[in-house]
């Protein structure tokens, strides 16, 4: 199987406990106080997934692929619109949803520009 056949595998893998993780802190542990929760909770986990598959990306990069800053951009981002759903949902003001995803445009700029090639 080719490193991107594991990588995928692994990837349906890593769907797959975040879905039951999910599920579990919904019903037996009630972190989750409701069900419309359920979904941005889990594009927060997907977004961490993603900037884990960046760094594994980054140690063995491919010549067509989106690279491992633009992976790690997008887990990044992936991230903060699950968090500011989540925060939302839990009761905080909408400013503070917009100002987390402010924050991570800002820090994906800041540290695009400064990127070396």
């Amino acid at each position: 199987m080719a490193d991107g056949g594991k990588r995928d595998l692994l990837s349906i893998g890593a769907l797959l406990v975040i879905i039951v993780v999910c599920i579990l802190l919904y019903q037996p542990l009630a972190v989750i106080r409701d069900w419309t929760l359920i979904l941005p909770f889990a594009l927060l986990l997907c977004g961490f997934w993603i900037m884990v598959l960046a760094g594994m990306q980054a140690s063995n990069p491919k010549k067509y692929e989106l690279g491992p800053f633009g992976t790690l951009s997008w887990g990044l981002l992936l991230a903060a619109i699950g968090g500011a759903w989540l925060l939302y949902g839990y009761g905080f003001d909408l400013v503070y949803s917009i100002v987390l995803i402010l924050l991570v445009f800002a820090i994906v700029a800041i540290v695009a520009a400064l990127k070396k090639k």
